[in-house]
């Protein structure tokens, strides 16, 4: 059994489908064919019966029309007064009992035996002395065994067996006589049972019983010639049909002498009836298995099919090619798992593509801040070596200068990694706005105001330095008209977030220019680079934010989640 359930485990889909169909749909075929066969052969041998029944119901009246007929006849001679008074009378001499035997009993004998020529003899046995033997007509008692026990009541006797003798005989009424006078008749045995041979073609059985061992009458015919026909024994007919389950029986009394008569076939021979509906039943078993077979494949195939080409997709992407070709407009659970299937692989197509492209956008912003950051490393040696110089000539603004840039690229370079903490970022950002204000001899204002509790935490480095250097260099630079500069860049805490804001009172921008600042790739590393950085690193809801105002000036808002220590 477990072996049975690993195969059908291990078979093919299609194949479960293709056998899960076949045997559903064979179940209900088979259990009507095997339905429609038993049903058959039932309805067979209920007709069978009743044709039994029928038949012997009228041989049965036939045979005691025949018996009837033969009583009748040992009846008027029974009760005939005249042969009775001529049987029972003592003579005297011969002429009297030639004169009786004249006139009296053989006419009454003759005229019965020329009626009925099927009698092949009718005698008159006599225990009478006075009456001497004449032929077969009279006889005298002693001379047969038949009546040695004597008949003691005056009802007609039958005697019939195997043999092929049929006899009657009956006792002549006769009160206060010491004569025993007997009607004996002996019948032609074929003339009485030779239509039951008749009853039908071939392959039955009839038996006549009397109440004895031996039936008075029996025939079988096979249904074949030559076979030995199927005789069945009176043990077996009295049993009944509950014991003759191969056999279809009936029974039936005839009325005249009580005889019961048995007719029997076989249920084979039902079944030789039935051969031509069971082969039309097999036949249509057969249209239907193949019908349901090509069914089942038409319906696997279709079924398949969408499944095959979804199956092959899927090997393809497994193969790391996202291309889909299967489509299915069906709106059943199939078609919804195909649909599901290629709106998933679309999605993962876009979402590999989303994520290849940011990483490559990533790559470039950070390769560009690093390009950005990278300088010659002699450069602290030669920044050292002014400062000394200076230091030694009395120059406090170029030992300023010199310092400054050294802290303004060491917290750029940051020893190559790209994050940094916010409190190396403020240092960067502060040394290179006091390098700008020192090469702009101190024309603008500056104000740095950060809180405190916001150093610990960290963010990705050259932020704030590329906005200052915008806000320098598009802002106050080009500011017309009277009135200080003035530059300012403030941190603050929130609850879920640190800002910046990097401000100047400058030239401002226009609507135009502020909608394309944050999505116009520029040549540098500029305001929509480090937009993107920040997105990339912590999502599309940080980043920037900005304000101007054509004149007045600008206000960019810088947007990051606290990361680091808390």
């Amino acid at each position: 059994m477990g072996s049975v359930v690993k195969w059908y485990k291990n078979m093919a889909f299609r194949k479960k489908v293709l056998l899960s169909h076949l045997v559903v749909s064979l179940i209900p075929v088979v259990i009507l064919g095997a339905f429609c066969y038993f049903q058959t052969r039932r309805l067979l041998i209920q007709r069978e019966k009743e044709v039994l029944r029928e038949t012997l119901e009228q041989n049965v009246l036939t045979l005691n029309s025949v018996v009837t007929t033969y009583q009748h006849v040992m009846e008027n001679l029974v009760w005939d007064v005249n042969l009775k008074n001529a049987l029972s009378m003592d003579y005297q001499n011969n002429l009297e009992m030639y004169r009786a035997y004249r006139d009296v009993i053989d006419p009454s004998v003759r005229q019965m035996k020329s009626l009925y020529p099927q009698m092949k003899q009718l005698s008159i046995y006599s225990s009478n002395p006075t009456l001497y033997p004449h032929g077969d007509i009279l006889r005298k008692m002693e001379e047969s065994d038949r009546f040695q026990d004597g008949v003691e009541d005056y009802k007609i006797h039958w005697k019939a067996d195997e043999s092929g003798v049929l006899e009657l005989y009956c006792r002549i009424y006769e009160e206060g006589t010491r004569h025993q006078n007997i009607v004996y008749m002996e019948l032609d045995y074929e003339s009485v049972f030779g239509y039951l041979s008749g009853l039908f073609g071939d392959n039955y059985g009839v038996v006549i019983a009397n109440g004895g061992t031996t039936p008075v009458y029996s025939y079988a015919v096979s249904q074949k010639e030559g076979n030995t026909p199927d005789r069945l024994t009176l043990s077996q007919l009295s049993c009944g049909a509950e014991c003759l389950k191969d056999y279809v029986l009936e029974e039936w009394r005839v009325p005249a002498n009580q005889w019961r008569v048995y007719l029997y076939r076989p249920l084979q021979t039902v079944s030789s009836s039935a051969l031509s509906i069971t082969f039309l039943i097999v036949i249509a078993v057969a249209v239907c298995l193949a019908i349901i077979y090509a069914a089942s494949v038409l319906l696997v195939r279709s079924v398949m099919l969408p499944l095959t080409r979804l199956i092959e997709n899927i090997d393809q992407i497994a193969e790391e090619n996202l291309t889909v070709n299967v489509q299915e407009e069906s709106k059943d659970e199939i078609g919804h798992l195909i649909q599901s299937f290629s709106h998933m692989v679309e999605r993962l197509n876009y979402m590999v593509n989303e994520v290849y492209k940011s990483k490559i956008s990533q790559q470039e912003y950070e390769m560009k801040a690093l390009q950005a950051q990278i300088n010659p490393h002699f450069l602290y040696n030669s920044l050292s070596l002014i400062n000394w110089k200076a230091i030694m000539a009395d120059q406090t603004e170029i030992s300023e200068m010199a310092q400054l840039l050294s802290t303004f690229y060491r917290t750029t370079l940051n020893k190559g990694k790209s994050i940094i903490t916010i409190q190396g970022e403020w240092d960067n950002t502060c040394s290179y706005i006091r390098i700008q204000n020192i090469m702009h001899s101190g024309k603008f204002e500056v104000e740095l105001r950060a809180e405190d509790s916001m150093m610990k935490y960290e963010m990705p480095n050259l932020i704030l330095q590329p906005l200052v250097e915008n806000a320098i260099g598009h802002g106050l630079d080009h500011k017309e008209g009277e009135g200080a500069k003035r530059l300012w860049v403030f941190g603050w805490e929130k609850e879920d977030c640190l800002e910046f804001e990097v401000g100047d009172n400058g030239c401002g921008m226009s609507r135009e220019d502020l909608e394309a600042v944050l999505h116009t790739r520029s040549k540098g590393y500029g305001i929509q680079n480090v937009n993107m950085r920040l997105q990339l690193q912590y999502g599309k809801e940080f980043g920037l934010q900005i304000k101007s105002w054509p004149g007045e000036g600008t206000q960019i808002l810088v947007r990051i989640p606290k990361v680091g220590p808390g």
